[in-house]
């Protein structure tokens, strides 16, 4: 297992490395994606293995995988296989019309694998403070992503990405040390940020540093998820971002983000009692939610739509986490894997839809359904499929956050969320209808029409349907991940 292991981070940089060397072709192209499938596969033969309680080390415990890091693996690289096997028709399509060269293509290619390094490090590494070093990596390098078209626009959101970003990374920063400060004093020479050392000496932490600390945690990585009052990077990087790489910001990143925050909730908990952090992150959800709510009631951009759609999701998970229970933890983790799955595909089908159509505003889309069906069909289940209904497994995991959050005596809270909910529904709904349904601008292209590379995305949208269905695929982990951090 540990050779697997390690296989999780070093398949990425072989094809990131393969891509540099050769530049981007056909075959570089596609090796991306079958290093996407190597990290599935990977990630499930982890998972396999460390259900039943026993984790994975390598490196003198400088990589540990539990059953939640597994499941993160498992999300990063499916995920990841349906942008990189959609970015593969995309980036041909750029170049042959002239928004990148060869050189551009190839930067983009690495770029994308040394982003997934990142992502994947971080989910996969013991020590807190090399989980701060990934994390921050990801920023550095979906920088210049956001920034690829070098248009006005898309500069100016790569500047406000940093800025923003860097900002959030240096909170989570101050955060780590003060952990480690807490740490220090509790133990000794001991003294670690390996995560389950800090979850040993946790109650020996200091209360007033850890609250702190904990503060600072949720600010900082709480950015990095997207989550209001720091989420205004967000709808300007996703919406100027390539298709691909907007589909895996919001696919994964924000999730990775989550992640980081969940490792923390752990100790926090352990060190201060579960109030402290319940009261922070359900302050982030509520809010992050009525922002998302608020600003969708006027939206005109279908790429700023699908960013605060975002916005919300993550809002979600941030008030399962608050909850949580098992239940809510398992909830949160599933709700993380649909809407990965669900974003990813609607951010891909989008990029289709702005070449086809030349616009990304919604008053430029019309009768999508009647024009392109197929590209307006992907499209169309993909928000029905982010909007929570079924049979998608959005649908179960909102349904199981608000079963959980009722029985906590967080049932105010869940009233509030869903009543937000209902707002965005409507405004989601009205924004869609009209682009798929609405009077035709424009006649359609039937040469352009057919270059959707309709595969990755119609199963990733199966994927998403067949765990609304039932979740027996991913059961045993999700309630092996859920005990890894439940309370």
């Amino acid at each position: 297992m540990t050779v697997v292991a390690a296989l999780v981070l070093v398949l990425p940089v072989a094809a990131g490395t393969a891509i540099g060397g050769f530049g981007w072709r056909r075959a570089t192209a596609w090796a991306s994606s079958l290093a996407a499938a190597s990290v599935v596969g990977a990630g499930i033969a982890l998972a396999v293995h460390v259900v039943n309680g026993h984790p994975v080390t390598t490196g003198r415990g400088f990589i540990r995988i539990d059953a939640l890091s597994a499941f993160m693996v498992v999300v990063v690289g499916l995920v990841v296989l349906v942008a990189t096997s959609y970015g593969a028709s995309y980036m041909r399509t750029e170049l042959e019309l002239g928004h990148t060269d060869a050189r551009g293509a190839r930067t983009y290619g690495v770029l994308v694998q040394l982003f997934v390094t990142a992502m994947l490090l971080a989910v996969v590494v013991d020590n807190l403070g090399v989980l701060w070093v990934a994390i921050e990596a990801t920023t550095v390098t979906t920088a210049f992503l956001v920034g690829h078209h070098r248009t006005r626009a898309s500069l100016e959101a790569s500047w406000k990405y940093v800025v923003i970003g860097s900002v959030g990374v240096a909170l989570a920063f101050l955060g780590t040390v003060l952990v480690y400060f807490a740490s220090r004093h509790a133990g000794g020479a001991d003294a670690s940020l390996s995560w389950m050392a800090l979850v040993h000496t946790a109650p020996r932490l200091d209360a007033g540093v850890m609250r702190l600390a904990m503060g600072l945690l949720v600010l900082g990585y709480g950015t990095k998820m997207g989550l209001a009052p720091m989420h205004t990077w967000l709808p300007d990087a996703h919406s100027q971002a390539p298709a691909p790489v907007s589909a895996l910001m919001s696919g994964v990143l924000l999730s990775v983000a989550f992640y980081a925050l969940l490792r923390y909730k752990v100790v926090a908990d352990q060190a201060l009692g579960p109030g402290f952090s319940q009261g922070l992150l359900v302050a982030g959800a509520l809010l992050s939610l009525a922002v998302a709510a608020s600003l969708l009631l006027a939206q005109r951009d279908y790429k700023r739509m699908l960013a605060y759609s975002s916005i919300e999701h993550m809002g979600l998970a941030a008030l399962a986490a608050a909850i949580g229970t098992p239940l809510a933890i398992a909830a949160a983790l599933l709700h993380v894997l649909g809407h990965g799955l669900a974003k990813a595909v609607t951010f891909c089908s989008s990029g289709d839809v702005s070449s086809l159509e030349g616009t990304t505003q919604v008053a430029g889309v019309r009768g999508l359904l009647a024009r392109r069906p197929l590209v307006g069909g992907v499209f169309g289940l993909g928000l029905v499929a982010l909007l929570g209904l079924p049979p998608f497994s959005l649908f179960a995991s909102e349904l199981a956050i608000a079963r959980a959050g009722v029985g906590t005596g967080l049932a105010w809270a869940v009233g509030v969320a869903f009543v937000l909910l209902f707002v965005i529904f409507a405004s989601v709904v009205r924004l869609g209808q009209g682009m798929l349904l609405g009077e035709p601008v424009t006649p359609a292209d039937p040469q352009r029409a057919g270059r959707l590379l309709a595969v990755p995305l119609v199963t990733g949208l199966a994927g998403v349907a067949a765990l609304g269905v039932s979740i027996w695929p991913v059961e045993r982990l999700l309630h092996a991940a859920a005990a890894v951090v439940a309370r």
